[in-house]
């Protein structure tokens, strides 16, 4: 006789129809952790306000998952009525130059910093905690997962630890303290201890830390004891028809494009390609998917490279699957600091079956950049190595014009989505890894 299968409680905020990386690592895990006989019960608001929308990705919701649904109060609602471009803008991350901030901007992102503790999801917190302590009792639940960010998730997982002696995961799809975008909440000193406060109390009563990286794994244990497991988000099998590659020699960039993740080397090395190489000039195709900020764009045109542009701005999931398997080049940037070497954006997986080279610029040491090596994917850059940069360009731009750019990858099934949700399994039934 089969066992009854293991309900487990996942508390996320983001959840389809919301678009964007946030969505994709419960989505995927949800679809595949009935296959491993455990019963997934998704908690997400009933009214919230999320920055990009993809109603495609509705269907992907697996039709085993319960969900419930809880009304919340978004201060962004509010803040919309004032501007609502700009709080939408902060709400998905963009955050222009300081030197380019209006009034405005300032006094939203110094709010967002000193007010919204950790985040404009706080006022969700309690109104969840009363509404899933009588469901976990009423349904026996005894194992929960929070998702952040938003960090005011774990929250509610350490009310209902608290209250009700549930096991609690604390999945950190992102860090929290040392997240790109904190140094520039305009914290003072009595917010930036209160967010140190509350990350170390979730991560010494959680029962088990799930990170995406090893930096994080490495940056947790030097603030609590508790167990910690890498579990790297990764990519799904798509049902995507075989795309022809773009005529023009394309470099790709996909997702959001924000204002600190600017490669000066990359559009100085394409000027200088596009200069030095007319056929590279006739060829040659900058293609932008997603939400990308003013900077970026004044930097292209300040590099002379603003009519080979093609800025198609947010696509569908599925729509950007499409683009990355027909794009000559996959650009994946990175922010340059410290803060940001832990960071695996989450396109890199489907990046990488897309089976199109990726040219990758980011922090020395950085996570992400393993990962490409060691898969054969593409080639990874620091920040300083323009010359490196351009001749690696150039060979692909030479590969292109003799039909034969491609790439070879070895060892990316360990990425799948539906094996890291065994491995996920295992760690919820109490299989260490």
């Amino acid at each position: 006789m089969k066992e009854a299968p293991k309900k487990i409680l996942i508390i996320t905020y983001y959840w389809p129809p919301a678009g964007g990386p946030g969505v994709q690592r419960w989505l995927k895990f949800v679809k595949y952790l009935p296959d491993f006989n455990i019963q997934p019960i998704v908690y997400i608001p009933d009214n919230p306000t999320y920055p990009i929308v993809d109603e495609a990705l509705v269907k992907e919701v697996s039709d085993q998952a319960i969900i419930l649904r809880n009304k919340i109060v978004e201060p962004y609602q509010l803040a919309g009525v004032f501007s609502k471009n700009n709080a939408k803008k902060i709400s998905s991350g963009i955050i222009p130059a300081a030197k380019k901030q209006s009034f405005l901007e300032k006094l939203l992102l110094w709010v967002r910093g000193n007010v919204f503790i950790p985040d404009a999801r706080f006022l969700w917190v309690n109104p969840s905690v009363t509404y899933l302590k009588k469901y976990i009792q009423e349904h026996n639940i005894d194992t929960i997962v929070t998702s952040g960010p938003p960090h005011s998730l774990h929250l509610i997982g350490l009310k209902l630890k608290e209250q009700v002696g549930v096991k609690w995961f604390a999945d950190f799809r992102d860090p929290w303290t040392t997240i790109g975008y904190h140094k520039a909440l305009k914290l003072s000193s009595y917010a930036e201890k209160k967010h140190k406060t509350l990350e170390s109390k979730v991560l010494n009563t959680a029962d088990t830390i799930l990170v995406t990286s090893k930096t994080t794994k490495t940056e947790f244990e030097l603030l609590t004891n508790k167990p910690i497991v890498v579990i790297t988000n990764g990519y799904d099998v798509e049902n995507v028809a075989k795309q022809t590659l773009d005529e023009k020699f394309t470099l790709a960039h996909i997702g959001s494009f924000l204002s600190d993740r600017n490669p000066m080397i990359l559009w100085e090395a394409l000027q200088e390609l596009v200069n030095e190489i007319p056929s590279f000039a006739d060829h040659f195709q900058l293609k932008l998917i997603g939400k990308i900020s003013q900077e970026i764009i004044d930097s292209i045109a300040h590099f002379q490279l603003k009519e080979y542009i093609n800025n198609l701005g947010y696509l569908s999931h599925i729509e950007a699957i499409e683009h990355q398997r027909k794009s000559q080049v996959l650009l994946l940037i990175e922010i340059d600091s410290e803060e940001t070497k832990s960071i695996i954006p989450g396109k890199l997986f489907e990046y990488m079956v897309s089976e199109r080279p990726i040219i990758a610029i980011g922090p020395q040491d950085s996570d992400f950049a393993e990962i490409i090596t060691t898969t054969n994917t593409g080639v990874f850059f620091t920040y300083s190595e323009k010359e490196r940069l351009k001749k690696t360009i150039l060979a692909y731009y030479e590969a292109y014009l003799q039909n034969n750019l491609k790439v070879y990858p070895v060892g990316l099934q360990q990425y799948s989505r539906k094996n890291l949700t065994e491995r996920l399994a295992n760690v919820i039934v109490g299989f260490r890894l």
